[in-house]
């Protein structure tokens, strides 16, 4: 899946609130931006600014370092926007839309809809004999519905959602390292100790000192 620039925003609008788009952009390719920079750009209050950053850091969008203005003594927060996080949630919003497009295939493959020509309310069977097949807004009577359009568009939907996900799996598999395997490694053990052996042969054994010399020497002319 490609990252561009409106699946950034589609995906901050979801999880954040459409209002921090604007941020986003300030903060996108940019590092340690201060809040009091960002609150002066977009030209609202830096307690918006903030509440807007909190939202982006409850799912680890934006961390921030921290320096004390020399002048004034208090504390001014830089933050930097974490592009690498927004793949992550792209992908759990894609799961949670996959569970909530199967939940409505299910109960449109399996329930009977009912609506009148003027297609003021949508009932199910138990609603409309409830009502004795007349629209409750109207006073028309009701017709069973043809769902077809819409499973087949919700199917449509789970199709390239399903299609997303596996290209993703697949990015995500040729990205991961592969793991060593237990024969390599006993070659590569093996291969250490081989090293270890022939640097130790080529070491020249240590000369006995010159002093432990001299000094039999001198024993031997005393006796």
């Amino acid at each position: 899946m490609r990252i561009t620039p409106k699946v950034i925003e589609q995906v901050i609008s979801e999880i954040a609130g459409e209002d921090v788009v604007p941020l986003v952009k300030l903060l996108k390719n940019k590092k340690n931006v201060s809040e009091f920079k960002l609150a002066e750009d977009l030209k609202i209050g830096v307690n918006i600014v903030r509440n807007m950053l909190y939202r982006l850091h409850d799912f680890n969008l934006v961390s921030f370092m921290r320096k004390k203005d020399k002048v004034k003594g208090w504390y001014i927060y830089y933050w930097t926007f974490n592009m690498k996080r927004v793949r992550f949630l792209l992908v759990k919003l894609k799961n949670q839309r996959l569970l909530k497009l199967q939940e409505r295939l299910t109960r449109e493959q399996e329930t009977h809809f009912y609506k009148c020509d003027h297609q003021c309310m949508r009932l199910d069977f138990d609603q409309a004999m409830n009502f004795e097949f007349k629209c409750p807004e109207c006073g028309q009577l009701i017709n069973q519905e043809d769902n077809s359009d819409k499973i087949k568009a919700i199917q449509e939907e789970m199709a390239q959602i399903e299609h997303d996900l596996a290209e993703e799996e697949t990015v995500r598999k040729v990205r991961k390292p592969k793991p060593v395997s237990k024969k390599k490694k006993v070659k590569k053990a093996k291969k250490k100790t081989k090293k270890k052996v022939k640097k130790a042969k080529k070491k020249p054994a240590k000369k006995p000192a010159k002093k432990v010399k001299n000094k039999v020497k001198k024993k031997s002319k005393k006796r």
